[in-house]
């Protein structure tokens, strides 16, 4: 499939696929016109890097542990060095604290919702 059909299935820019291209995280065929080719199987690739991305990894990690993702949500990564184990525990860590964070502040907003609808509800009487 061309970048175009590989944008629209993913949802990902055609300037964002060809920055993991340059990333070394996808690698597409060329065409004898020198037009990128993309397997079938780099629809579920770029949604795993997408979420990798989103969760807060660097490219430079994702990079490392994508030869590791058999499918979506799995890792078997049985040759893992101790540096790569502590690599991926600091970032386990880094996206814990994030989402502590980001728990906090959806509840907050929660909150505050909740007392401006009790405080509507209360003029109203």
């Amino acid at each position: 499939m061309l970048i175009g059909e590989l944008s629209e299935r993913t949802g990902t820019p055609r300037r964002l696929l060809r920055y993991y291209e340059e990333q070394g995280l996808i690698n597409p065929s060329r065409s004898p016109n020198g037009y990128r080719d993309y397997d079938e199987s780099l629809v579920d690739r770029v949604a795993q890097i997408r979420g990798l991305l989103d969760a807060g990894l660097p490219t430079r990690i994702i990079k490392q542990i994508l030869p590791c993702l058999n499918k979506p949500r799995v890792i078997h990564f049985p040759d893992a060095t101790p540096e790569m184990i502590a690599t991926l525990e600091h970032e386990r860590d880094r996206m814990s604290e994030r989402v502590a964070c980001l728990t906090r502040n959806r509840d907050a907003i929660a909150d505050y919702l909740e007392a401006v609808r009790a405080g509507d509800h209360a003029d109203q009487s």
